[in-house]
């Protein structure tokens, strides 16, 4: 089948009957993408009184696209938008502190900051998933607008106030795709039993299908998947998977990303020392957060028409998920999300919210929207 849009050859799968995450270890999935090297804004105004100086620990390398380039870019934007006056030093990966020990490093007052995605401490809360990449969720623009206007900022605040922590919302990333296939699945049949590297909310809706589901990070996904180990994997946007090598085991690259069609990356600060900054300071770090949220919308666009270019001429198949598989799939995540919200006082608290919004909105999103 050929998308009338765009020329690009899609293979749709066959009618199939319908049939009904937590894993914090997506941090190191991340973590080797870069050397282990320390960058520092170099700004020309000399130190004053009012100069700030913070250490900021990265889940992600720098040289990571949008992952990683976002922090990084946020670093140089405050240095300029406050004159020097705020200069923060970006870490890579392990060279200051592990990933998943940078919540209690931060609460501790131990590292200042860390650039990082909320579902990394469902250890801590599953409520915290909510604020990172829900499954089936909204795209951009009703994802933000929950957050800023809809209530979802003060939620996730108090979440993280119970933890002496602060956290902005500091960029935001491009749809994944569904992931990378050995073989083309053609009924709902062949996720059962299926090997498959996924992580997050996401997992546990795989599971729900029979996936067998574990963690693990790029190198160690592509060794699994010529070792035989792995069926499939899932794991980022066309940007960055393209760079992974997935394509010379598995050429059946699915689509949508139902698990992650926006994913919001934060700033996540002590409490004490974010209460401790004059109102300038955090005027700057918030408005600086908010133009690489629009820096991260735009360029996650941007960025895949090449990639999708690229692994199409590796003889890559790209796939659309027929409305029969779709539909299994968001009904398994709805056994997930009520699962959790009995159990997890926060999460439902979240999810009424986030769920209340959307339904609201969705009046205006079948108007306002071709």
């Amino acid at each position: 089948m050929t998308d009338r849009l765009s020329g690009r050859r899609l293979t749709r799968l066959t009618p199939l009957v319908c049939a009904g995450f937590l894993a914090a270890s997506s941090s190191a999935a991340f973590a080797g993408q870069a050397q282990i090297a320390q960058t520092q804004t170099q700004t020309q105004t000399a130190p004053s009184p009012e100069t700030l100086d913070w250490k900021v620990a990265s889940a992600f390398g720098s040289r990571l696209p949008q992952l990683g380039s976002l922090g990084q870019r946020f670093v140089e934007e405050l240095a300029a938008v406050s004159g020097g006056a705020i200069r923060l030093s970006f870490y890579e990966p392990n060279s200051l502190v592990a990933p998943l020990d940078m919540f209690d490093a931060v609460a501790a007052g131990k590292v200042d900051a860390a650039w990082s995605k909320a579902d990394f401490w469902v250890g801590k809360d599953e409520a915290f998933a909510l604020f990172s990449a829900v499954p089936f969720g909204p795209r951009t623009a009703e994802y933000t607008a929950w957050y800023y206007k809809g209530g979802g900022a003060a939620l996730m605040d108090d979440l993280y106030a119970d933890h002496g922590l602060k956290s902005l919302i500091c960029g935001v990333t491009a749809p994944e795709a569904s992931g990378w296939f050995r073989e083309e699945i053609t009924s709902l049949e062949d996720f059962r039993g299926l090997k498959m590297r996924f992580t997050g909310l996401g997992a546990k809706v795989m599971e729900k299908l029979g996936v067998v589901t574990q963690g693990l990070g790029g190198a160690a996904t592509l060794s699994a998947l010529q070792r035989g180990d792995l069926d499939a994997t899932e794991f980022s946007m066309p940007a960055i998977d393209r760079n992974l090598g997935f394509d010379r085991v598995a050429k059946h690259y699915y689509f949508p990303g139902w698990h992650q069609q926006s994913t919001f990356l934060e700033l996540l600060m002590n409490r004490g020392k974010w209460d401790a900054l004059s109102p300038t300071q955090k005027a700057q770090i918030e408005t600086t957060c908010g133009d690489n949220v629009r820096e991260g919308l735009a360029e996650g666009e941007a960025l895949q028409i090449a990639a999708l270019d690229d692994l199409e001429s590796r003889g890559v198949i790209f796939h659309r998920w027929p409305p029969e598989i779709l539909a299994a799939l968001e009904a398994a995540w709805q056994e997930v999300a009520t699962e959790i919200a009995a159990r997890n006082r926060n999460f439902d608290k979240v999810w009424t919210s986030y769920s209340a919004f959307r339904k609201r909105y969705e009046t205006w999103r079948t108007l306002g929207y071709l």
